[in-house]
């Protein structure tokens, strides 16, 4: 019996397309509340940036590819239950190799963000998931605080090179070509699965996921069932038990009928 169920957000509850959630979607996740099935995030944004979910409640948060998570419930009462910040070495090695190499970098903290400076691929990116463009601040600023998440718009033959040179403490995890998400190493949606269903224990074996993207492989392969929308790449797709229809073609619905959940 399935008792939670982790939802990736961009190409999976959002649509490309639209920026909503379909109808299907909000009426499934209603049933499943109905039922006592328990629901969760898991995204690579941060808190502050989850947004056109139509005021749909969660029963918790994973965050910033599992670099913080949270319970749910109103702001002032979210419990955070865990956090792996980057480790700020890595910060100042970025900050030294950008005098030489500059490339967009927008630094993700516990409940904001901002940028180093912008260019087309940045703007693309932005428009892309009707994203609001976050401050453009000195990078230095990025030395002061807690970062949990750098999104570095390099591309993917770069990639191996900069995380050498000025990420040895981190993992990198791409779903798109033009970027890709930077957290401390052993961040994971994985991990925070694992984080969030300790914190109300459940077994890892009644839980489920649905997911598209590069940073989704890991935890679809980690859970009882895991479901890959139809807009996912096939690398996602074979990585899943199932795979459901687009996020367009009510893919989460039709999987919860599928599975007899719903």
């Amino acid at each position: 019996m399935i008792k939670a169920i982790f939802f990736d957000i961009d190409g999976t509850l959002l649509s490309f397309q639209t920026h909503a959630v379909p109808d299907s979607t909000t009426k499934a996740l209603a049933a499943l509340h109905r039922r006592g099935v328990r629901t969760f995030i898991a995204t690579g944004r941060p808190l502050g940036g989850i947004r056109n979910l139509d005021g749909l409640q969660f029963d918790g948060y994973i965050t910033l590819n599992g670099g913080y998570c949270l319970t749910g419930g109103e702001d002032g009462r979210q419990q955070v239950i865990y956090k792996n910040p980057i480790d700020p070495q890595d910060i100042e090695s970025l900050i030294r190799y950008e005098r030489a190499h500059p490339f967009p970098v927008m630094f993700v903290t516990a409940r904001e963000m901002f940028i180093n400076y912008l260019n087309d691929t940045a703007r693309q990116i932005f428009t892309l998931l009707d994203f609001p463009v976050p401050p453009v601040r000195p990078i230095e600023e990025a030395a002061e605080q807690e970062i949990f998440q750098v999104v570095s718009f390099f591309r993917a033959e770069e990639e191996g090179q900069i995380m050498r040179e000025v990420f040895p403490h981190c993992d990198a995890t791409r779903w798109n070509p033009l970027f890709a998400d930077v957290v401390a190493c052993g961040n994971s949606k994985r991990v925070g699965i694992d984080r969030i269903i300790g914190h109300y224990g459940i077994p890892l074996s009644e839980t489920m996921a649905f997911g598209d993207g590069g940073n989704d492989i890991q935890m679809l392969q980690h859970v009882g069932i895991g479901v890959a929308m139809g807009n996912a790449s096939d690398e996602v797709k074979r990585s899943a038990r199932y795979v459901t229809d687009t996020v367009d073609d009510d893919g989460i619905l039709k999987a919860l009928h599928h599975f007899g959940i719903l």
